[in-house]
């Protein structure tokens, strides 16, 4: 619950800045394609370097320190934003954002975990901090939103998040002197056993790579709703605080679910969001605001069930590691995504849609045939 706050002041901040990042790089002269090139490299490294993070988090079991420089480094760059002028300033402090978040995610993840016994599942714990960071999330636009309605500049919008960034830093740091050790949490039998991550881990790996490049970053969706003007200037930070909302409500009942009843679950909601797409490119003012609500539930998905299938799959010894690996395959591929969404926006709309929906329905498959293994391992 303590991460869950800490989590809470992150996201206030960060997704507070990228719920305007769209119209912001392009009032700096940013295309769709630069746009895509910008976020999809902002991905592939802060997902890339949780391959790093992850190895070092198990090697050395200095998962505190780890995840401190991560949320320093986040927390700063946020607020810097306000002190760019060209997109090009502006790229690399976005870029910088997504690297401290993965240098600070696999080791956090891991501490999660350490508590699943303690509350009652995987799906529930990580259900919980997905709840708490998305709430987040929904006030960090709102915040943003009314800073924009009245003042109408992005650097007084960014330059607010200051005072949330330095909020989550203290309860990091809160946090770090009341658990120092939330491995102790745990037992030492948890989870798979042996040396080497399991086949089934990289079949997962596989449809959730999948569901990864076929789900447009909301920088692309609000550059897509400046563009065409479907949605009012103002509204476009409060419809991504509508989506952080559904997505938070979303996942303490998502990982629930996912704990009582498994695969069949995750299968269910990655078809349900694969149709976002079709709502936010091509609807009206309440035809995209249902699209940002299905997207919002597939990103509840992204952050409660798919993480929270990693820990019970893998030996403890090997989580950090797989955390980072997970999160780093995911992340290349949401990198090749957003830089083939962004490709084919320039070209064609219609091809846009059927990129999105066709690769994540492609993932189904491979969730099916891991939920059979699981099935079969618990029996």
């Amino acid at each position: 619950m303590l991460i869950g706050v800490l989590s809470f002041f992150a996201d206030f901040t960060y997704e507070g800045s990228r719920a305007i990042l769209g119209p912001y790089l392009e009032f700096l002269g940013a295309s769709a394609t630069i746009i895509g090139i910008v976020v999809g490299l902002g991905e592939l490294l802060g997902f890339g370097l949780r391959l790093v993070s992850g190895r070092l988090a198990d090697k050395t079991g200095q998962f505190w320190p780890i995840t401190i420089v991560g949320y320093v480094l986040q927390m700063a760059s946020v607020p810097a934003l306000a002190l760019t002028h060209a997109w090009p300033e502006a790229a690399i402090l976005i870029i910088l954002e997504r690297t401290g978040k993965a240098i600070r995610n696999p080791p956090r993840d891991v501490m999660l975990s350490h508590a699943a016994k303690q509350v009652g599942g995987y799906g529930l714990v990580f259900g919980i901090h997905e709840a708490m960071d998305q709430f987040g999330a929904m006030f960090g636009p709102l915040t943003v939103a009314t800073v924009l309605a009245h003042q109408g500049a992005y650097h007084e919008a960014f330059a607010v998040l200051l005072l949330p960034a330095l909020i989550n830093l203290a309860f990091v740091a809160l946090a770090r002197w009341l658990y120092p050790r939330p491995q102790d949490l745990e037992g030492s039998s948890s989870g798979a056993s042996g040396q080497a991550l399991p086949c089934v881990f990289w079949i997962y790996l596989s449809g959730a790579a999948l569901v990864a490049a076929g789900f447009a970053d909301y920088p692309l969706i609000a550059y897509h709703f400046s563009k065409t003007q479907t949605v009012p200037a103002d509204w476009i930070a409060v419809f991504y605080a509508i989506a952080m909302a559904v997505s938070g409500m979303g996942a303490l009942v998502f990982g629930r679910l996912f704990d009582r009843f498994g695969f069949s679950v995750l299968i269910a909601l990655t078809v349900t969001t694969a149709f976002f797409a079709p709502l936010v490119f091509l609807g009206d003012f309440w035809g995209t605001l249902v699209g940002a609500a299905i997207w919002g539930v597939g990103m509840g998905v992204h952050e409660s069930i798919i993480p929270a299938a990693v820990a019970p799959m893998v030996p403890k010894h090997l989580r950090a590691s797989a955390f980072g690996l997970f999160t780093a395959g995911y992340g290349v591929f949401w990198f090749i995504g957003s830089v083939t969404i962004g490709f084919f926006y320039d070209l064609s709309l219609a091809a846009t849609i059927a990129f999105c929906v066709a690769t994540q329905l492609a993932a189904a498959p491979f969730f099916a045939w891991v939920g059979r293994c699981h099935d079969k391992s618990d029996s």
